[in-house]
């Protein structure tokens, strides 16, 4: 097992190395970043935390850790439809986090700071006898008034989502055990969208000025909608049916049709679901085209508060969960 540095030594080690793009980090050398926000603009700030055996599993491969913990911030920022910038990043390590997974882990950080054009600005890092935890605060920018809240939503708007659902919820389930019968090429597709989500930062810069609500998909589709719905005093009908599935979800769904709750249910896919006026829909379409992100119309905005999945006669489907819940 290789030895930990000293914390600065590490810090100058891996992540100065990751802020060097970024004058406003001052090299990591102080306890604050200096962010300029031209006039007219907001900055948009998110934090999310990972802790091993929650978010993600003890044997994970470390820069698939990395990846995801920034991934899932930018899905919040994709959410508003801001330009990612910077972002913080803070670790809680056990004794047995070595150099060996933390240059793993950096290496991932970096391959996305590359894809996503954004720079480390700072953080802290710590010891803990708990579990390995992980926080990223990610920093965007959007112009003022053209962010896109949860609260926009009005009676009679689409509900439209990015992407495919389920294969998060289904690909812990097979890590676990839970989910038999899949072949091997499902499995692995199922896995590979658990650990590496896509943040739609693209498609949510494209629906700024057409979307009247937005959340990422984290918590679940019936959670992360109802969310919206609360905010914006409104209630959603979903059609089951329509819920866009990858091939590795339907093979699954095949054998077992009572994992379509799971799905509807199920937390991790970080795609966007939204809200927009019907007349629109052929817009938001082009968009989404434009984007290259494949969107479905799931459903639509009510006034009977609640989001309720339904069946292919309309009847309501029971749904012991409606979403993740840390307690």
């Amino acid at each position: 097992m290789a030895k930990r540095p000293g914390e600065f030594e590490l810090i100058a080690e891996l992540f100065a190395p990751l802020a060097a793009s970024y004058p406003g980090a001052l090299d990591l050398k102080d306890d604050a970043a200096l962010i300029e926000t031209p006039a007219g603009q907001y900055l948009v700030a998110t934090t999310d935390t990972l802790v091993s055996g929650v978010h993600f599993l003890p044997d994970d491969p470390p820069d698939s850790v990395a990846r995801k913990l920034l991934r899932v911030n930018l899905s919040d920022l994709a959410a508003k439809g801001a330009r990612p910038t910077v972002y913080l990043l803070a670790l809680s390590m056990p004794e047995s986090i070595d150099m060996t997974w933390l240059r793993a882990f950096a290496a991932g950080l970096a391959a996305d700071q590359k894809e996503f054009g954004i720079a480390l600005a700072g953080g802290d890092t710590t010891s803990t006898p708990g579990p390995l935890t992980l926080t990223v605060t990610a920093l965007g920018e959007i112009g003022q008034g053209k962010e896109i809240r949860r609260s926009g939503a009005r009676v009679g708007d689409s509900v439209f989502v990015s992407g495919t659902l389920g294969d998060a919820a289904l690909a812990l389930k097979a890590l676990k055990g839970e989910l038999g019968g899949l072949g091997e090429a499902d499995r692995a597709a199922l896995i590979a969208r658990y650990r590496l989500p896509q943040p739609r930062l693209a498609l949510g810069q494209a629906l700024v000025g057409i979307a009247t609500a937005c959340c990422d998909v984290s918590d679940g589709l019936i959670a992360d909608l109802g969310h919206i719905c609360a905010a914006s005093a409104v209630g959603a009908e979903v059609a089951a049916g329509h819920l866009p599935l990858s091939p590795a979800a339907r093979a699954a769904l095949g054998g077992n049709p009572d994992l379509i709750a799971s799905i509807a249910a199920g937390g991790d896919d970080y795609e966007l679901v939204f809200t927009a006026p019907p007349r629109r829909a052929a817009e938001v379409r082009a968009r989404a085209d434009d984007a290259g992100v494949a969107v479905t119309e799931i459903g639509r905005c009510v006034a009977e508060r609640g989001v309720t999945l339904l069946d292919a006669e309309r009847r309501p489907i029971s749904l012991v969960a409606g979403g993740w819940r840390h307690f």
